[in-house]
């Protein structure tokens, strides 16, 4: 068969994967995978390597029985373990997708097991912190590729992965100077063939751009939701008054507690940052309204809806 080598990605010369060329297109194949997390995000980049073929087996690695026995159940992965050393062995690729403060410690737990050519890689939110933890202490020969996936729902758990997660949506890598450019193109190759658009990005400036457009709204969120129940506490039937609008801007606050403390913890100074200048513009909404600026208002409010309207023809979701 002839090859198409200008249509061909950059080919891996890793222990961790080979490449085949099916028809012109190049395409991976990974003997194991290992995925520490096996919730939403873990589960679904588990279910697209399978319907893809990309993958011999894929081993389930979690802290839950009850979860790695739904894992299994509904063939999202082949076999499951609660120890993490004895999960990563032998595997091509190693996916954490556990909460970021326990993304280091994690990859630590794994260290040992870890074979030449392994590839490491992540799905945390905040980049900086891990990275500064988790690429000084990797072996020589096994590599790591920051990374995070913008995808998502309130949900949690195996049973609520699925394949198509990541279609249509961005993925975004944060290699270093230090980072592997064979792992980092098979990281890229991982998240196309899942469907995904990879941007890569500097660690510091993608945690201050997520800070801004999936923080800020998780806290805004939160508060919002903790605000009306005090209204609630206060003797007012409020929540029984609320409609579609209410609960599709408080979705989110249906998600995971523990994850979205930890992601306070690990990128303090950049949200801080956000929630100091969406206070600032909340005090000019204020102003406004107790100053009765009915312009004013208008044209934040206009300015809001352009912002807004514009993100559809961006095909932002």
């Amino acid at each position: 068969m002839r090859i198409n080598n200008a249509a061909m990605r950059p080919c891996f010369d890793l222990s961790a994967a080979r490449m085949a060329v099916i028809d012109d297109m190049p395409r991976f194949f990974l003997n194991k995978v290992a995925v520490i997390g096996v919730g939403l995000i873990g589960g679904s980049l588990a279910l697209a390597l399978k319907r893809k073929g990309l993958a011999g087996t894929i081993v389930g690695i979690g802290r839950g029985t009850e979860n790695l026995a739904d894992a299994k159940r509904l063939g999202v992965v082949d076999s499951t373990t609660l120890d993490v050393a004895e999960g990563v062995r032998d595997a091509d690729l190693v996916f954490v997708a556990v909460p970021v403060l326990k993304i280091g410690e994690t990859i630590k737990k794994a260290l040992p097991s870890l074979k030449q050519g392994c590839v490491v890689t992540d799905a945390g939110s905040v980049k900086k912190a891990i990275i500064d933890e988790v690429e000084p202490i990797m072996p020589a020969g096994v590599h790591f590729v920051g990374g995070h996936p913008i995808a998502g729902t309130e949900n949690s758990g195996a049973r609520y992965a699925f394949p198509e997660l990541y279609v249509g949506r961005r993925c975004i890598l944060t290699p270093t100077p230090d980072t592997d450019e064979k792992a980092l193109g098979l990281v890229r190759s991982v998240w196309e063939e899942a469907g995904a658009s990879v941007v890569i990005m500097e660690a510091s400036a993608h945690d201050r751009v997520l800070a801004a457009v999936s923080h800020l709204p998780h806290m805004i969120a939160y508060s919002l939701v903790n605000t009306v129940a005090d209204v609630e506490d206060a003797g007012a039937d409020a929540l029984g008054y609320s409609a579609g609008g209410f609960k599709d801007f408080t979705r989110i606050a249906s998600s995971s507690p523990e994850m979205w403390s930890d992601i306070c913890a690990m990128n303090r100074d950049a949200i801080i940052e956000m929630i100091d200048s969406f206070q600032r513009r909340l005090d000019r909404l204020k102003g406004l309204i107790k100053d009765r600026d009915l312009k004013g208002l208008k044209e934040d409010f206009d300015r809001a809806k352009r912002v807004r309207d514009s993100l559809l023809k961006k095909n932002v979701k």
